[in-house]
């Protein structure tokens, strides 16, 4: 089977992926100021898929974002899966903690958060994907009270433990730095707990060095990390038995002046990314 994707990045907590003939939209805002006042989801753009699903995690501001019911237009077969907690004049698939719904290919998992509203896990076209919405290890270790923070680990270990058992090729999760001191604990957990094959950081509140900072340190050699930090950063994504490809696009409607850049990330070779001075292949070839 191909287990391949598309997947781009927005802005926020805000990502589509394309599987196929079906796109998915997490979390959709446009940001206080208008950020994607250039580079927004079109009704025209939906047009082409067979089938768009729009995902709402929860109902604070920086998830939801109206617009979305603007897409609805003849020509588009549109559907809104949302979170339970939205207000009731909101339609949509309405989905509390452990529902279970089909939806076309697709197969969509509501699982808990440590903040309002789900998390989803979606499985399409053989590609396993989890969008966390808030959930998160939220802390705020120079200002929380130690009874806080424990109380902040208990009630997001206990809610990592269903999610723990869960097979995802790509993750996408908070890396919030407002949160000062061991702002990605929640992350890291993530990452070393599930092992998701790929990782996108999200929600770091403008805060690119942030992203990058963290992509930069939390490749493990089972997960690859990656920081889309602009609006329409896409990567086209093809999933191996022993590694993922995946190529950077060009955003839409720009034009290119460099090659596509290609990567290939092995995460059954220790070797592929170390701090050793030299690699133990070619001491032996000196040998």
């Amino acid at each position: 089977m191909d287990r391949s994707l598309i997947l781009t990045f927005f802005y926020h907590s805000g990502c589509t992926v394309r599987c196929g003939d079906t796109l998915l939209i997490f979390d959709y805002w446009r940001g206080q100021s208008d950020q994607l006042k250039f580079f927004g989801l079109t009704t025209e753009e939906l047009k082409r898929f067979k089938q768009v699903i729009v995902f709402v995690s929860h109902d604070h501001p920086d998830h939801l974002d109206e617009v979305i019911y603007q897409w609805d237009k003849p020509g588009v077969d549109i559907t809104y899966v949302i979170s339970w907690d939205l207000p009731s004049r909101l339609r949509g698939k309405r989905m509390h903690v452990g529902d279970r719904i089909q939806i076309g290919d697709a197969v969509i998992t509501a699982y808990d958060s440590t903040d309002k509203g789900v998390s989803f896990y979606v499985e399409i076209d053989g590609c396993r994907i989890f969008h966390a919405g808030d959930l998160n290890l939220w802390h705020w270790r120079e200002e929380n009270s130690l009874h806080d923070i424990t109380q902040a680990e208990k009630s997001f270990y206990a809610k990592m433990k269903d999610i723990e058992k869960l097979s995802i090729d790509l993750a996408m999760f908070p890396v919030d730095p407002r949160m000062g001191g061991f702002f990605d604990a929640g992350a890291n957990y993530f990452i070393m707990s599930v092992k998701p094959r790929l990782f996108i950081p999200i929600h770091w509140f403008d805060r690119k060095e942030a992203a990058k900072e963290f992509a930069r340190k939390a490749r493990t050699r089972y997960t690859e990390v990656i920081a889309l930090t602009e609006p329409r950063d896409t990567l086209r994504v093809q999933y191996e038995d022993d590694s993922i490809i995946w190529r950077v696009l060009p955003k839409e409607g720009a034009k290119s002046t460099t090659d596509d850049v290609l990567d290939k990330f092995k995460p059954d070779d220790p070797f592929s990314e170390s701090d050793l001075p030299i690699r133990l292949d070619q001491e032996k070839e000196k040998k």
